[in-house]
């Protein structure tokens, strides 16, 4: 097997699929999908993939893999929205948390009103993204058929596709040799998007804050616009 060489043993997808098999893979899929974010996803499909094709752990054939998987994606998506649909408020209204604050509820609510339901699709390959995305559309009240049309989409592009990759990469001897590190570039290119939306998140910030005292410096009252005018 593979040792992953980020985050925790117990969270690395060997450890995973080495000590629970498939059902760990699809509780991973599941709980990430609309419950829980930092789980190892992109590696662990990547990492199925290529056990399947070695027959190493996973003993079943790709086709059922890939179906079982897709089905635990779409299904955590739909727990993620009904919470986002009758507990968003309250979840999303929390002044002290970093995460669950009206401020990234809004922000999401922006980018879905943006890239419209096909955000629901882009999310599925970024990590965190993919967990709040689902919420996010129900606590802003997207049409239900509309949701569920787009999270199937998203489930079988990301889980069944990420897997095959892993199917037929994982029977390149190059990709044999260097699995590990090419598990770790996975995290990072999937990390990329995230990094990203932070820099530009602080970017905006400062702008701000910088262009506030200048706003209040530079603004004058009407009276005093008018004396001036006088003159």
């Amino acid at each position: 097997m593979y040792t992953l060489a980020l985050g925790p043993q117990w969270l690395s997808p060997d450890y995973l699929i080495s000590h629970f098999g498939l059902i760990g893979i699809l509780v991973v899929v599941f709980a990430e999908s609309g419950l829980f974010a930092f789980l190892p996803g992109d590696s662990l499909l990547f990492t199925a993939g290529l056990l399947v094709a070695n027959g190493e752990y996973i003993k079943q054939p790709l086709w059922l893999v890939c179906t079982l998987i897709v089905v635990a994606a779409v299904v955590g998506d739909q727990v993620g929205y009904l919470i986002g649909k009758f507990f968003g408020p309250k979840i999303f209204n929390r002044p002290k948390s970093k995460v669950f604050k009206r401020e990234n509820l809004d922000k999401a609510h922006e980018f879905m009103e943006k890239h419209g339901p096909k955000a629901i699709v882009l999310a599925r390959f970024v990590p965190i993204i993919r967990t709040f995305a689902p919420m996010v559309a129900g606590a802003g009240s997207m049409k239900y058929r509309t949701f569920l049309t787009y999270n199937v989409i998203g489930g079988i592009g990301w889980g069944a596709g990420i897997t095959v990759a892993g199917y037929w990469l994982g029977q390149i001897e190059f990709i044999k040799t260097n699995v590990e590190a090419i598990l770790v570039l996975i995290v990072l290119i999937s990390l990329i998007p995230v990094i990203f939306e932070v820099l530009k998140a602080r970017k905006e910030n400062k702008a701000k804050a910088g262009a506030a005292p200048l706003d209040g410096e530079g603004a004058q009252a009407p009276g005093q616009r008018g004396r001036h005018a006088k003159r």
